[in-house]
């Protein structure tokens, strides 16, 4: 950082806006300050400009310790290879890379087989940048199929809504803001702490376009029942005449379930379920950004989604939100199924889903500590403070100790009715291994031990989470 202020022709640049280059990495010639928020004036060096980036994303943390995201961060050594050798194809242009569209093509196929759709011929998917652009995509189609069936019956489009829990991933607030649509939130409670279809009658009217199901809610780990979501629809219909949809939001568990918990019925298998979004670079096992969007059948996707566009030329028929965009991940995706197949998967997951299980006996059979989730859903699992236990600390400071030690491991809030509820929760992923797992053991209980030695409370002021899920 500058230690003073340099001033040009241009502008005044204010200490904290400047690189400051160590002579040591530059060369003869070559600026030894640089503006951080403007384009330089003059070129740099490739080694140069490396240098600084290199050293800057030094600062972030290390992906091995990160047990808040869900998001891949490790493939072998061929993957990156791949990777390396693809990063520069577009998606979208078919044209120019038929091959990588028609492993797309294949891809979809896989995952539809996966999930038991009735007939892969007549269904429909495509790729996405990730599963927010899925659900958004599965959220307008149950949009569109809505307003033209109201059309038809010549009634008003003029208030849609969707019925979801209250711990739903904020990208289905987004859909909502976005796409105009009304939220009908049913909250979490002790009772009811993930959305099962009690009182779901309260909820529904002619104008619900849809239920969102949660396989692996991202608060918890848990899979919201999708059969029983189902079955309550079902009596609905029969006392309302209402046909309400569901879209599967699996994120996470829709690549752990048809490996793991093969007889558990969420998918295809499911009548009411017309579209399901996973995320290809979550359990999916694929670097970001990758997702991907099934529809049971060519009917469950309106015509009017599916635009046809001569680019780069050639005829291009395209269905996502997102136009250009990297095709490297689908073809990293396609590896993925080749190399490890229906066992290899099964054994990463169900190895992950170990390792939770372990931490979360573990962590359990701590003192201050109540589960609230297991890890043998999807290998996420949370806890909570004993009522209680102690007045020195929080979650958060439990959170705050262990970042020092390079774990982030975060604290927060429950949603809605459940807000006075924190949780602490851990993301098991391909690469913890149980050597990391006892690690991390051992420096819970060490920091454990430091809180409870507290001769006062811990800070109170400016603490809380800064974790979004």
């Amino acid at each position: 950082m500058a230690d003073r202020v340099h001033t040009n022709a241009r502008h005044t640049t204010n200490i904290g806006e400047t690189l400051s280059l160590n002579p040591v990495f530059v060369r003869p010639g070559e600026s030894t300050e640089l503006p951080k928020f403007t384009i330089p004036d003059g070129m740099s060096l490739p080694e140069t400009a490396y240098q600084i980036v290199h050293d800057e994303a030094m600062l972030d943390g290390n992906a091995r310790l990160n047990l808040a995201t869900f998001v891949s961060t490790w493939m072998d050594d061929e993957a990156r290879k791949l990777y390396a050798e693809t990063y520069d194809k577009n998606m979208i242009d078919k044209d120019e890379y038929p091959q990588t569209a028609a492993i797309e093509d294949r891809c979809w196929r896989i995952i539809a087989d996966l999930w038991h759709v009735p007939d892969v011929e007549n269904a429909i998917g495509t790729s996405t940048i990730g599963s927010s652009e899925a659900a958004m995509l599965g959220g307008l189609a149950l949009k569109r199929h809505w307003q033209a069936r109201r059309k038809a019956e010549g009634k008003s489009i003029e208030t849609p809504n969707l019925v979801l829990s209250t711990a739903v991933q904020v990208c289905w607030e987004k859909f909502l803001n976005y796409f105009e649509v009304e939220p009908r939130w049913v909250p979490v409670n002790e009772e009811h702490f993930v959305f099962d279809g009690h009182e779901l009658e309260k909820y529904v009217d002619e104008n619900t376009i849809g239920v969102v199901a949660i396989l692996g809610v991202t608060y918890n780990g848990l899979y919201e029942p999708v059969k029983e979501i189902s079955e309550k629809l079902d009596e609905i219909q029969e006392k309302t005449g209402l046909d309400v949809k569901i879209h599967v939001d699996g994120a996470s568990g829709a690549m752990i379930a048809p490996f793991c918990q093969p007889d558990l019925e969420w998918d295809f298998r499911v009548p009411r379920v017309v579209s399901i979004n996973t995320s290809g670079h979550k359990y999916g096992l694929v670097y970001p950004g990758l997702g991907w969007i099934i529809w049971r059948d060519t009917e469950a996707l309106p015509e009017s989604m599916i635009f046809h566009c001569s680019y780069l030329g050639g005829d291009m028929p395209t269905l996502a939100l997102n136009f250009s965009r990297p095709g490297a991940q689908v073809l990293l995706q396609y590896y993925n199924f080749l190399r490890l197949g229906r066992e290899g998967y099964r054994q990463v997951q169900q190895g992950s889903l170990d390792v939770a299980q372990y931490l979360s006996a573990r962590i359990g059979g701590m003192g201050p500590f109540d589960l609230v989730s297991k890890g043998d859903t999807i290998p996420v699992f949370a806890w909570k403070l004993k009522k209680g236990y102690t007045n020195k600390w929080t979650l958060f400071d439990l959170s705050d100790r262990l970042r020092m030690k390079g774990w982030l491991v975060p604290a927060y809030p429950m949603a809605d009715d459940l807000a006075d509820m924190i949780l602490q929760r851990i993301v098991v992923r391909a690469g913890l291994s149980h050597d990391l797992a006892n690690a991390l053991l051992r420096d819970i209980e060490s920091e454990i031990a430091f809180l409870d030695n507290l001769e006062a409370p811990m800070p109170r002021e400016g603490t809380g989470s800064h974790f979004h899920h």
